[in-house]
């Protein structure tokens, strides 16, 4: 076999290769965007859970394109406190994601998330495409019938997602200080964190709610 025949044959089995690499890695990631209020405490929730590559905190269901965290919370942008969680589908799949995320908020509350109250800190799942959606509803249905009440989070359309700044990314583990909050002077916003979702009382409203099905309530 000549050198240039040799070669081409190295070069196309190495294209195949990488071809084939790239067509696995994307079967075994998946992404899903939920709102569960908070976005720092579902972004918290899920970089804990194995086979998450990562949580990202952001914007996702209003009309205003590249919203500040301002705007959002201040009203009037129909969006929500969201974040886009991407999976290993071969480690953990998206029914488990989906049942561990109606677990980790209240879905009988239409008006907010415990102390966080307003449109903004509504929950919703939004489908990316109809396996999706009918991964969802089936979670949803499942929520209700084991809760024994009505479930009002809506399974919602596939909605583009506005990363919020890098202020609020990984807010739960940074380790910079805040000058001034209200829970402290110059806290850690780690500490800051801790403070305000305990004072906000959602691992005890989920425990309340799900007992020992909570997969992240302390």
């Amino acid at each position: 076999m000549s050198r240039l025949t040799t070669f081409k044959t190295f070069a196309l089995a190495t294209l195949i290769g990488v071809g084939l690499f790239a067509h696995d890695a994307r079967a075994g990631t998946e992404t899903l965007t939920v709102a569960g209020g908070c976005f720092w405490c579902v972004e918290a929730d899920f970089e804990s859970v194995r086979g998450v590559k990562g949580a990202v905190s952001g914007f996702a269901g209003g009309k205003t394109s590249n919203p500040t965290y301002k705007d959002v919370t201040g009203g009037g942008t129909g969006h929500y406190e969201a974040v886009q969680i991407t999976f290993d589908n071969i480690i953990i799949n998206r029914d488990q994601i989906l049942a561990m995320f109606f677990r980790s908020i209240d879905p009988t509350d239409a008006g907010g998330q415990f102390c966080d109250r307003g449109p903004s800190y509504r929950t919703a799942i939004f489908a990316a495409n109809t396996t999706q959606k009918a991964a969802a509803e089936k979670a949803k249905a499942q929520a209700q019938a084991d809760l024994g009440k009505k479930v009002v989070t809506p399974v919602l359309g596939a909605s583009k997602f506005y990363p919020a700044d890098a202020y609020h990314q990984n807010y739960y583990k940074s380790s910079d200080r805040l000058a001034v909050s209200s829970v402290g002077v110059a806290v850690k916003k780690s500490t800051a964190y801790k403070r305000y979702r305990n004072r906000c009382g959602r691992d005890q409203r989920v425990k309340q709610l799900w007992g020992s099905a909570a997969p992240f309530a302390k």
